[in-house]
């Protein structure tokens, strides 16, 4: 795990995972040095990531007041309640939704929850932080959120692109990347990740983007994409154009028995 100090105020815990066929995916988390600290999703859920001695050595643990998920998959909750317990003080932000979707493994304490839905703001002390849903989800209980205090926008995983390599996946920015290969990752994981892209009504869709469009930001901080600075109008065409993106078709069982035998000894 890599610690980009990215902003003033903003601190990325780089991870990432190895996808056979498609890259090196980014698993980023954040955290908002706030007056009340928010820590943005909490690491994968395999073992040996290193999620809280990384977190402990950019902020005492026990003063975070936030722990905003924005959704509840196992790349987003590794740390989630090893961090409850370490942080008395913290209530998880999320949907009802999101509630229920963690409730089928191990129940959140209600008494830990906030409740946020997109359109809603959370005052963290020196700041607010608008909560709005991405334009490209894989989870129904998703909500991203817009810091006018940084101008950061953290969009989950909208924007996610895998990298060719370990180092680029967490790297301080994308820009180490070419904008060509880039936008052909970020295609890939829309199709990945948000199949119905393709299917959905377009004017509808874009309207999401406009929204997202007229928050100005100057961050853009995905979990699968290293930080973008100043890339919004850039990323934002490549939103438009997702719907007209290739679908991705994976490996069937004939491929997966190729690559198996790949393996064995001769």
């Amino acid at each position: 795990m890599r610690i980009n100090r990215i902003a003033r105020d903003i601190t990325v815990l780089a991870d990432e995972m190895e996808v056979p066929g498609i890259g090196h995916l980014p698993v980023n988390a954040f955290v908002l040095h706030a007056t009340e600290p928010v820590v943005v999703d909490t690491g994968l859920s395999l073992p040996g990531r290193g999620f809280m001695d990384a977190l402990g050595s950019v902020v005492d643990v026990e003063d975070i007041e936030w722990i905003w998920l924005t959704h509840p998959d196992r790349d987003h909750t590794g740390s989630l309640f090893d961090l409850l317990d370490a942080a008395p003080n913290a209530r998880v932000v999320t949907t009802f939704a999101g509630v229920g979707i963690m409730s089928t493994e191990r129940p959140l304490p209600m008494n830990r929850v906030y409740l946020l839905n997109p359109g809603q703001s959370l005052d963290v002390g020196d700041r607010r932080l608008t909560a709005f849903r991405p334009p490209l989800f894989d989870n129904p209980s998703t909500v991203g959120f817009y810091d006018e205090s940084s101008e950061a926008c953290f969009t989950s995983d909208c924007f996610g692109a895998p990298m060719p390599s370990a180092d680029l996946a967490i790297a301080d920015d994308v820009g180490y990347s070419s904008p060509n290969d880039v936008r052909a990752a970020q295609h890939l994981w829309a199709s990945v990740d948000s199949p119905w892209v393709q299917v959905v009504d377009e004017t509808k869709f874009l309207a999401t983007v406009s929204a997202l469009a007229a928050l100005q930001p100057r961050w853009l901080l995905s979990t699968h994409l290293p930080p973008a600075h100043e890339r919004t109008t850039e990323f934002l065409a490549m939103l438009a154009s997702a719907p007209h993106a290739d679908p991705f078709i994976g490996p069937d069982q004939a491929a997966l028995e190729q690559l198996l035998a790949s393996f064995e000894p001769a």
